[in-house]
């Protein structure tokens, strides 16, 4: 078996990434994003990318360091409502926007990875969302026909992995996660700890290796809060 651990992110990402490639990123807002290979794709300075995310980060952190820098041309996202220069830069006309509903969107990742090219959803129906799209009924009920997601590169947050590639996730930073990973065609997976090969439960795996193509430590990831909001105590 070929050995998955790389020493950095920038290794990790070294001849797979390229110009205009469709690339995913799991994560939700800010929890459970792959900190460490955003920078590295930063870093690389590959250009033109069609980035797939449910957000888009947010001003400085995420992959609103990619905004930042112009390495992204579209975005196929479910909310983008906490970047200003990505508004800036949708409102000039310098970025494109597939804008998609969040179980489409999740739906989409999902078929890619399991090789079905394409599903019917009642979602969009009567919107914009389905312009251009075939349209068909079933039961007397109509669905826009959408095609799923198959990315050049997927990149992923774990919370563990063996050095087989076999995951755990943390709570609620799964969210977007094992769909990314399942439909990249090369994933590459940020942790914060890799253990041996026989180490985990088998029955506490969220994500078996065979999806899993690189493995990097992370051990201290920044883990921003994206919108810290605390209560009161009585009487304070």
């Amino acid at each position: 078996m070929a050995n998955k651990v790389f020493p950095s992110a920038q290794a990790a990402l070294n001849g797979i990434v390229k110009d205009g490639q469709l690339i995913a990123v799991g994560g939700f807002g800010l929890c459970g994003i792959p900190e460490a290979l955003i920078d590295a794709l930063r870093d690389a300075g590959v250009k033109n990318l069609t980035a797939i995310s449910n957000n888009a980060g947010v001003d400085g952190f995420g992959l609103g360091k990619l905004l930042a820098t112009r390495q992204i041309k579209k975005m196929i996202s479910s909310y983008v409502g906490e970047n200003k220069e990505f508004e800036r830069q949708y409102l000039a006309g310098e970025l494109a926007l597939d804008f998609t509903p969040q179980g489409t969107l999740a739906e989409k990742l999902r078929a890619g990875g399991a090789g079905i090219p394409a599903f019917f959803t009642k979602t969009g129906v009567g919107t914009i969302v389905a312009d251009g799209k075939e349209i068909r009924e079933f039961d007397g009920v109509k669905y826009v026909m959408e095609r799923s997601l198959v990315p050049d590169v997927s990149l992923v947050k774990a919370y563990i992995a063996d050095k087989s590639g076999n995951l755990v996730f943390r709570k609620t930073a799964r969210n977007f996660n094992p769909n990314v990973a399942q439909a990249g065609k090369i994933t590459v997976v940020e942790v914060e700890k890799i253990v041996e090969t026989g180490a985990l439960d088998p029955d506490q795996i969220h994500l078996p290796g065979i999806f899993v193509h690189r493995i990097v430590l992370n051990a201290t990831p920044e883990k921003r809060i994206e919108q810290r909001t605390v209560t009161a105590k009585a009487g304070a």
